[in-house]
């Protein structure tokens, strides 16, 4: 590290602690630091300088510039023979106080400075040595430590009466200084509490809108429930007179009648399963789904849904396989959830399906606390953009295919939240031409407490 001396000054007389102040300030402002550093500069060394003066009756002042090849400083060092500082280290820790408050001046000239040390030798005195990094760029010392020796040269020093004056001068400007910083933070807090407010009455319309539309959602599944059931009686009685006209119980049916018939019987079963999934839609959204969990294998639940689902296979180009779930565990959940999942994913895939063959397997997953169900086709596919959108109410993929078989749009998304009330999911991976495959994933065990702690975690 290089060292330039500026000024060196002994301290004998208690005006030598005033003649100190006067330097540091000086010399600060000729080498461009702003006023309130200035005064930052000058508190410190006199603090320090008076500490010397009344502890070690005198001592000396030296101010140089140095450069340690990172950074040039302001340094001033201050020295005396005295008797030290015996509880130095509680002092720096600011657990010390002299009963001549010789520990705040030191700890309060360490945070008015950029760089701070203090050694002390009992019966061998003090050094202290006080930094501020210079405000300009980096420049030649020695020019600068020579233009500031002139300078100095050419200033006369000024009295105690002086010094005092520009101590109140220098107070006075802190005091404006602190006044525009007070004015300043009572406008932010006016506009904090005017912003405060302002979000106030956000929340408080927030919460009269979630009310709003808690009673809106509330009114929508009551009407869609009542619609629903409404819907339910005429389209029971289609199905039954139908019946009863394929039965032969008022005469026989020429051929072309019963073709009629029949499609009217189908249309009616069509409607009739989108009633069912309106009404099951609303019962989800409104809370009122029951689970109601109990044993059952997963070979029972799949030669049930093949009984089930043998009548919609209406074309002899698609086949319906059930893999064997062979050495599956005990499901204990919901058994007829579960059998509502897989058979709206397999009437989705009949849909869907012109030829080939749709496939539905199951198997345990890794660790054996879920269980897998897959139902894959070789139908049309979905494209990417689209498999988030088919799980979202109404959402139908438009093409030729969908346009024929037109829905409600309600089958995927009422599987999929009723997989999330068992805790479990479904997703899907497909390609355009290339057919589809869900997945659907079950707690083997249904347990009440995890379920609804996702649940409300989901809804937070």
């Amino acid at each position: 590290m290089s060292e330039h001396p500026l000024l060196s000054a002994a301290l004998r007389l208690e005006h030598d602690v005033v003649l100190a102040r006067q330097h540091a300030r000086q010399i600060a402002e000729l080498l461009g630091f702003e006023a309130q550093d200035a005064t930052r500069i000058a508190t410190a060394v006199s603090e320090i300088a008076r500490n010397a003066f009344r502890y070690a009756s005198g001592g000396r002042v030296d101010y140089l510039l140095t450069d340690d090849g990172r950074e040039q400083t302001l340094a001033v060092r201050v020295s005396d023979t005295g008797p030290g500082i015996p509880e130095l280290a509680k002092v720096l820790d600011g657990r010390y106080r002299s009963p001549t408050g010789m520990g705040m001046g030191i700890i309060g000239a360490r945070r008015l400075m950029d760089g701070f040390r203090i050694e002390a030798e009992a019966g061998k005195g003090t050094t202290a040595w006080l930094s501020k990094r210079l405000p300009r760029s980096p420049t030649d010392l020695a020019d600068l430590t020579a233009h500031v020796a002139r300078e100095l040269a050419s200033r006369r020093s000024d009295g105690p009466l002086d010094e005092l004056e520009q101590q109140n001068r220098e107070l006075v400007r802190t005091l404006e200084m602190l006044t525009t910083r007070e004015q300043e933070l009572l406008q932010l807090n006016r506009e904090l509490e005017d912003t405060n407010r302002g979000v106030v009455a956000l929340y408080a319309e927030l919460d009269e809108r979630l009310d709003q539309l808690r009673r809106s959602n509330a009114l929508r599944a009551q009407f869609t429930s009542y619609l629903s059931h409404e819907f339910r009686t005429p389209l029971d009685s289609m199905l039954a007179l139908s019946a009863l006209l394929l039965n032969r119980v008022d005469g026989d049916l020429s051929e072309e009648q019963e073709k009629q018939v029949h499609y009217i019987r189908r249309s009616a079963r069509d409607l009739l399963d989108m009633v069912d999934d309106l009404l099951d839609t609303a019962r989800v959204e409104a809370g009122q789904v029951k689970i109601r969990p109990g044993r059952f294998s997963v070979g029972e639940l799949f030669n049930a849904l093949r009984a089930t689902l043998r009548p919609l296979i209406t074309s002899d180009s698609v086949l319906l396989a059930f893999d064997d779930p062979a050495d599956l565990p005990e499901m204990h959940t919901d058994e007829a959830k579960v059998s509502q999942i897989l058979r709206n994913l397999v009437s989705n895939a009949l849909k869907f399906t012109e030829r080939g063959e749709i496939r539905v397997a199951a198997e345990p997953a890794p660790g054996g606390e879920e269980i897998i169900f897959r139902v894959t086709d070789t139908g049309i596919g979905i494209p990417q953009d689209d498999q988030q959108r088919i799980f979202e109410d109404f959402e139908q993929v438009d093409g030729a295919v969908q346009r024929r078989v037109r829905g409600t749009g309600l089958g995927l998304p009422l599987s999929r939240k009723l997989a999330r009330f068992l805790g479990g999911d479904i997703s899907v991976a497909s390609e355009p031409g290339s057919g589809s495959a869900f997945t659907l994933i079950i707690p083997r065990v249904y347990r009440a407490a995890e379920v609804e702690a996702g649940q409300e975690a989901v809804t937070q």
